[in-house]
């Protein structure tokens, strides 16, 4: 039985980190990173973004992760993330791209790989991880919520 699933995807100044659910929306796991030599080089991510929504589909939505400052401002990375989304909506049609704060999560992701061989190679796919098991946990919980009150009723 197969079950539909979510991307995440870090996006940075020349990579995205991307993971994916499992079929049970349970877990995220780590996919790939897809790297540009240019910043503004993004038609080949957006081919291999969608090469991977067909490798994967059904995909419910994208996850995109949203670089806000610690103290809750938009920044520069903000306003490429935007622009990143609005680019992923006109070429992935039909795919909601939801919004993450993703404050922490290279944190995160490098507290997990320290001291690991290969760290640079996979911290963008790492922080992509802790985006969409994030948005996840979050999706879990309100059902959780949503099924205690009711057997509150």
């Amino acid at each position: 039985m197969s079950k539909s699933r979510l991307l995440g995807l870090d996006f940075g100044s020349k990579t995205i980190g991307v993971a994916v659910s499992d079929p049970l929306g349970i877990m995220a796991l780590g996919l790939e990173t897809i790297r540009r030599d240019r910043e503004n080089a993004i038609k080949p991510s957006i081919r291999r973004l969608t090469e991977l929504v067909g490798q994967y589909e059904p995909v419910d939505a994208i996850v995109l992760g949203f670089p806000k400052n610690m103290n809750n401002t938009l920044g520069e990375r903000c306003t490429k993330t935007l622009a990143f989304k609005e680019k992923l909506d006109r070429n992935l049609k039909g795919i909601p791209v939801i919004l993450w704060d993703e404050r922490l999560s290279t944190a995160g992701a490098r507290r997990t790989l320290s001291g690991h061989v290969q760290e640079k190679m996979v911290i963008d796919e790492m922080a992509a991880v802790f985006i969409l098991q994030g948005y996840m946990d979050y999706l879990k919980n309100c059902n959780k919520k949503e099924v205690d009150q009711h057997d509150r009723l």
